[in-house]
């Protein structure tokens, strides 16, 4: 298996309310999403942005359309009208979630983007 960052299996979208963020994942090829389901998890998010200190990641999943919503608390630093931040609506944590590594087995890599 070889390590491929995320954005090679899926694509995202973010959006927030206040200081949570909602960042999707959403698998380019069907048979891409076990292997999200099994690597792109709660831990794996909260690791990802150990830096930022958010409070709690829940994962929900849409297996039909081969898509999970990940739900992170905490996040923006406080929210639109308190963070002193650049991104302050937290519009490109997407691109930072679809760095995460995932391991993929050769037979799935020709499915892969880019």
């Amino acid at each position: 298996m070889d390590s491929f960052p995320l954005w090679r299996l899926a694509h995202g979208r973010t959006g927030d309310k206040g200081d949570r963020s909602n960042i999707s994942v959403i698998a380019w090829e069907p048979a891409l999403w076990p292997l999200l389901t099994s690597q792109v998890t709660e831990e794996a998010v909260l690791r990802q942005f150990r830096w930022r200190a958010p409070q709690r990641v829940q994962r929900f999943l849409l297996p039909q359309l081969q898509a999970m919503n990940f739900v992170v608390d905490g996040l923006l630093d406080g929210g639109v009208n308190e963070a002193l931040n650049l991104d302050s609506h937290g519009k490109t944590l997407s691109f930072l979630l679809l760095e995460l590594p995932v391991q993929v087995p050769a037979d799935l890599q020709p499915l892969l983007r880019g």
